[in-house]
């Protein structure tokens, strides 16, 4: 949770907004940062786009790289941040995309690897993720990083 305050309290102080779009963690980000008392005076909300039809239809994500590619890469994910940061007008949107395992597909079969983007204005940038815990460990390493990625960019 101390990252989840620590974004809350500097958002708020900047007059930010941060909005999310979450497939493997489930709406874990939000919720955590939901927790934070005040987080509704910055956190306009997220989506959860589980199914690659809510990632094309609410995010804009291409589905030509969703059926090429999966939805587990750097290209999807930073998609995914640039459809939150367009669908919610916020300052800020993270995205998280990736395979929390224990199951696998054939286009994305490890386990572990996720991505965490994060847009604002025309910008964007990614960080690739190799986790490995369980799904549980995996969802919650991975909220972590998004939130660290905020905090280093918009207080570097």
């Amino acid at each position: 949770m101390d990252n989840a305050r620590s974004v809350i309290q500097l958002l708020t102080e900047k007059k930010k907004t941060l909005a999310t779009a979450e497939s493997c963690t489930g709406g874990l980000l939000g919720a955590k940062l939901t927790a934070v008392p005040g987080a509704s005076a910055v956190y306009l909300g997220g989506i959860i786009s589980y199914a690659y039809e809510l990632k094309e239809r609410l995010l804009g994500v291409d589905p030509q790289l969703l059926k090429e590619k999966g939805a587990i890469c750097p290209e999807v994910a930073e998609q995914m941040a640039r459809g939150a940061l367009k669908a919610s007008n916020a300052d800020y949107a993270l995205s998280l995309t990736g395979n929390a395992g224990p199951g696998t597909d054939p286009l994305n079969p490890n386990v572990g690897e996720i991505y965490v983007a994060l847009a604002w204005g025309r910008e964007v940038c990614c960080k690739a993720l190799k986790l490995q815990g369980n799904r549980e460990e995996n969802r919650e390493a991975a909220c972590k990083e998004a939130l660290s990625l905020l905090l280093t960019h918009i207080n570097p």
